[in-house]
């Protein structure tokens, strides 16, 4: 392998059977045996025939939606799950945060974990203990340093996993979506040191779902769909390809059909469409409906709706809702709902919606999940003037005065 390259992944494949249950007799074994083949229905390839490289001293951006194979792809490279099929070539010693729980012993204290991961890393005591201190100060966890982690919450067990796989010096840095479990400036400390780590010419490779951060930290990215590779080049360019796959590609308009309602679920969706309340354009200063319609099997209880807008970059817009039945006066049939948003509210931009059906704003009935998306333009199609920095475009109230002459 090429002394520039850090990771080189050829024909990459992980297969899990579904639904496979452990052999409680011999009659049972030998009539496994003898049965047909698995079909192919009961396999499921998290990984698909995937080849790669990842350079020495690349930040890679890992992208995409839930189930698309990249914490299965994370510890296949981190060597924690065998593949199927395929070559795996590392060069360089890696250290990885994948989830809460990964690495650590429960029953041991935070200073034994330290050294205990140092050593599985290949590092002497001595290194382990000019590190020390600095892995302590950034975690934020002295007072517990010698508390069994087991009783730490996980905001401090993560914060603690990652300033031990990020300051034991290892050639190549794997972090998954986890460090979404501490705060905001926690998680800011964290890309900080990542963008350190590759600056001293080590590898990166993060998941996370949070476009700003990725755009921000990587300089490559890698698109996964449904276990397959779809791209692996400039972070920009991955990017781009994700958001138009996941939302361009969407209408903004859902509708069920003809077939008969599923009465064993307590709310269908039928209908759901975003409509521009002035005109026929969706656009920064007109103000937008959510009209939607569904089937109710539910009787005598509140029935709420929330509506969750998420932007291009997959940040949260708002999460509101309000109930959408009269209270405690429910009738099973048809409903039909408009919620109204105020005008100038979003700015120019795609965004997708997920949708939220609750019982006496306690229980979850049914959730829809990226149900639809709308595009909202700058002013007029086919205006040329670039868009405005920001998520919302709210209209300003001002009240000016003269104060003195």
């Amino acid at each position: 392998m090429n002394t520039d390259i850090a990771i080189k992944v050829t024909n990459l494949t992980k297969q899990y059977s579904l639904g496979k249950k452990k052999e409680e007799s011999l009659r049972s074994s030998l009539t496994s045996i003898f049965q047909s083949k698995k079909k192919m229905s009961d396999v499921f390839l998290a990984i698909n025939n995937i080849s790669l490289e990842i350079k020495k001293g690349d930040i890679v951006g890992v992208i995409g939606k839930n189930g698309a194979g990249k914490s299965t792809l994370l510890k296949i490279l981190s060597q924690i799950t065998k593949p199927t099929k395929g070559k795996i070539e590392i060069n360089g010693r890696i250290s990885s945060l994948l989830e809460v729980g990964t690495g650590f012993h429960p029953e041991l204290t935070g200073r034994e974990n330290i050294y205990l991961n140092g050593t599985i890393l290949g590092m002497t005591r001595k290194e382990v203990k000019d590190k020390f201190d600095e892995i302590v100060e950034f975690s934020g966890v002295e007072k517990f340093i010698d508390t069994a982690v087991k009783h730490y919450s996980s905001g401090m067990y993560v914060r603690l996993a990652f300033a031990v796989a990020a300051h034991l010096e290892p050639e190549i840095l794997i972090i998954d979506e986890v460090l979404a479990v501490g705060d905001a400036e926690f998680q800011k400390k964290c890309l900080g040191k990542m963008q350190d780590v590759a600056q001293q010419g080590r590898t990166v490779i993060f998941v996370s779902h949070n476009m700003p951060s990725v755009k921000a930290l990587c300089n490559k990215g890698i698109v996964m769909k449904n276990g397959e590779l779809v791209y692996n080049g400039e972070i920009q360019e991955a990017i781009d390809l994700y958001q138009i796959k996941n939302i361009k590609t969407k209408s903004n308009q859902f509708k069920k059909s003809t077939d008969s309602p599923k009465t064993n679920e307590p709310v269908e969706l039928l209908d759901f469409e975003v409509v521009p309340r002035n005109g026929n354009l969706l656009t920064m200063f007109s103000g937008i409906d959510f009209v939607l319609k569904f089937n109710s099997h539910v009787e005598n209880k509140t029935i709420d709706l929330t509506f969750e807008v998420v932007s291009q970059d997959d940040v949260i817009v708002f999460h509101n809702g309000a109930t959408v039945t009269p209270e405690n006066n429910s009738e099973i049939g048809e409903y039909l709902v408009t919620c109204s948003l105020p005008e100038q509210l979003l700015n120019a931009g795609i965004y997708s919606v997920n949708l939220i059906f609750g019982e006496n704003q306690r229980f979850l009935l049914k959730q829809y999940e990226d149900i639809i998306s709308f595009e909202v333009l700058q002013e007029i199609a086919g205006s040329n003037s670039s868009k405005l920095p920001g998520i919302v475009f709210p209209k300003l109230e001002v009240l000016s005065e003269k104060t003195s002459a």
